[in-house]
């Protein structure tokens, strides 16, 4: 199949804001109208999040709830239930959108994604070797971070030009991936039933039982690694012309390029280590905004605002749909993802290029 990306606008026009002379940023008005839209939509999810379902803090008591005037059950549910719970999804939501955002603008192709290059698989192998040979030593989600370090480096070594070059990139991560899918689904065979169930929900991705440590881990990931992704946008909005006029332009494409599957890289093994592998987040979230602007440029803020909105919503179904009671979040996050690539092929379809 021949992928296609959203027909683009390359030219859009754009304002300056300034501040106190020094400072100006070019703007696009369609971006900063559709991340206040997005914006707006993740409180609904977040407001939807804390007060729906039998534990849910009512309406009338949320706001003084959430500023530091809850008592009682309002204060177990927000501080040890479903505020942490929520915190850890819109930070990995967004980190997940982040690396898929940058992935995706290395390799210019719509359907890549970290989860191409084998770090999901390998998170997955390495929370089923730390469930099964040191499972009262090794924690799990140490497990999934080591397994997704040791798959970068493995294709980093086994492309030979580490992550310079794209193509090699993906064919070097599917083979990586072969081999974490194998492994994990070896130890889930060779597991007792309890201990293999667990482990499954971990590698399918869940937000349960998270804690305030493990919002604290993601959204650190984010902030360190903001400012370096600001610094790269600039350059990979350049090389969006090729790597030719890139070059001449100044923005050493190579380094750029490798700097950006490096930061997609660490904000996918946060959020692995938070959450475990969630699919297609950071396959989704860059298409849907970029889909959603029709402009040209990594649209790196939209993509973390949809990534932190889908994963809300998918864990807010995992949380409230009665048919299906503690379904891991993955699971969800793969029904969304299925269903994009669904209509992705309908209308490649429809328009004669399948």
């Amino acid at each position: 199949m021949t992928s296609h990306q959203p027909a683009i606008r390359t030219a859009s026009p754009r304002k300056v804001l300034t501040a106190g002379g020094r400072v100006a940023l070019p703007v696009r008005r369609v971006s900063v109208l559709t991340a206040l839209v997005l914006f707006v939509l993740l409180v609904a999810g977040a407001v939807a999040t804390l007060s729906l379902g039998r534990l849910g803090i009512p309406l009338a008591d949320l706001a003084g709830a959430v500023t530091g005037g809850a008592g009682g059950k309002d204060a177990f549910v927000l501080e040890r239930l479903r505020g942490p719970r929520l915190t850890v999804a819109v930070g990995t939501g967004a980190a997940l959108g982040l690396s898929g955002a940058l992935f995706q603008s290395v390799t210019r192709n719509p359907l890549g994604s970290p989860d191409v290059i084998g770090l999901a698989s390998g998170a997955g192998a390495g929370a089923a070797i730390a469930a099964l040979l040191f499972p009262d030593t090794v924690p799990v989600a140490l497990g999934a971070l080591l397994g997704a370090v040791l798959a970068m480096v493995l294709v980093h070594v086994s492309t030979g030009t580490g992550f310079r070059n794209p193509a090699r990139l993906v064919v070097a991560g599917i083979g990586v991936a072969a081999i974490g899918t194998a492994i994990t689904q070896y130890v889930v065979y060779a597991m007792e039933r309890d201990r293999a169930a667990v482990l499954t929900a971990y590698v399918n991705g869940s937000l349960s039982a998270r804690s305030w440590e493990d919002a604290t881990t993601i959204w650190l990931v984010l902030l360190v690694t903001a400012p370096l992704t600001a610094l790269v946008s600039r350059r990979l909005d350049i090389g969006e012309m090729g790597d030719d006029i890139a070059g001449a332009l100044g923005s050493e494409p190579r380094r750029t390029k490798t700097a950006a599957v490096v930061l997609a890289i660490v904000l996918s093994a946060g959020a692995v280590s938070v959450a475990g592998p969630i699919a297609f987040i950071s396959l989704t979230a860059p298409q849907v905004a970029k889909r959603i602007t029709r402009v040209s440029g990594p649209h790196l803020t939209l993509s973390a605002l949809t990534g932190a909105l889908l994963l809300v919503l998918a864990d807010l179904c995992a949380q409230q749909l009665p048919l299906f009671d503690n379904l891991p979040v993955g699971i969800y996050t793969m029904a969304i993802g299925g269903t994009y690539l669904g209509c992705l092929l309908v209308r490649e379809w429809r328009r004669g290029a399948l």
